[in-house]
């Protein structure tokens, strides 16, 4: 079972839903003890970082997300909820994320070039990184394959974790990982049959 983890935070039902379309058990959490007896775990968001780690805290549930990490539980991080994997963000401000992925999260103004649209909204091809194992995330599709974005912040200084990246005036990071930890800065669940490889992936880990 799938616990889609549930703090006030996300597109939860449109997730599960997808999930559902390939035929995966999931349930929407904050409980604790659901989410501990959890084979996998999803983090999603949407919103601002500041605002979405602190009702994480306030739940106790950053806590708990690092120890079933740190355990060796399969996570996946989605838009905001990959994110807050990362050790800090500037977004209006310095607030602290998860630690779980090296790095920061800053805005995508820093990196494209004047006279495109933020936030960045729209279909954009994945692209690999060059001589690397393609992730085990990325199993079902093909270098290419194009997934939805909604976003003004992005995933820098984390060229170690980087799984995928897209082309918007700039390389921007699309998906990270790190051992049993995954993030994706697209949402799956608005990107067709792509975006279900992408969660059946993910259920196969």
């Amino acid at each position: 079972m799938i616990a889609i983890i549930d703090y006030g935070v996300g597109n939860l039902f449109s997730l599960k839903s997808s999930f559902a379309a390939i035929g995966a058990d999931t349930v929407v959490t904050g409980d604790p003890a659901v989410i501990r007896g959890a084979e996998k775990l999803v983090l999603p968001g949407v919103g601002a970082f500041g605002d979405a780690a602190a009702l994480l805290r306030r739940n106790g549930l950053d806590k708990l997300v690092k120890e079933e990490a740190s355990g060796g539980k399969p996570l996946l991080g989605i838009c905001l909820g990959m994110q807050l994997l990362f050790d800090y963000s500037l977004e209006y401000g310095r607030h602290e994320g998860l630690g779980l992925i090296p790095g920061s999260v800053r805005p995508i103004g820093d990196y494209i070039p004047q006279g495109y649209k933020i936030p960045h909204i729209g279909w954009n091809a994945l692209r690999f990184p060059a001589g690397r194992p393609v992730s085990p995330l990325f199993r079902h599709i093909r270098e290419g394959d194009c997934v939805y974005f909604v976003h003004s912040f992005c995933g820098a200084e984390c060229s170690e974790s980087v799984i995928a990246s897209a082309e918007y005036g700039a390389d921007l990071t699309a998906a990270v990982a790190r051992e049993n930890v995954f993030g994706v800065q697209f949402h799956p669940e608005k990107s067709g049959d792509v975006g279900l490889n992408i969660l059946r992936a993910f259920c196969e880990l």
